[in-house]
């Protein structure tokens, strides 16, 4: 049986790398939509390890709402990109300068 250690550590390492990934790229808009959705499915291997290994079904239960925002999250952020670039020709976020507030 894997300890809950080595899961915990798997969703820690998910989560930096989806991190280092925002820090790093900046840029490219796509790039950014796949770190965070990333770090959710980070945050839910965590909810699951937690929710097994205690004998409670309440995280795995969270995990299906969680993965309902993140699937809606996705397909708008998705639809914003393609508006995006259709109207300005470029995903580069340094680019939109109209986006500042």
């Amino acid at each position: 049986m894997i300890p809950l250690s080595s899961y915990l550590i798997l969703g820690a390492i998910m989560f930096a790398i989806s991190m280092a990934g925002i820090f790093i790229n900046r840029k490219n808009v796509i790039i950014l939509l796949m770190c965070v959705e990333l770090m959710l499915l980070a945050v839910n291997i965590n909810f699951i390890a937690f929710s097994h290994f205690l004998g409670d079904l309440a995280g795995q239960v969270f995990v299906f709402f969680i993965l309902t925002v993140a699937a809606a999250e996705a397909a708008i952020g998705l639809a914003i990109l393609v508006v995006l670039s259709r109207n300005h020709q470029t995903i580069n976020v340094s680019e939109l300068k109209n986006l500042e507030g």
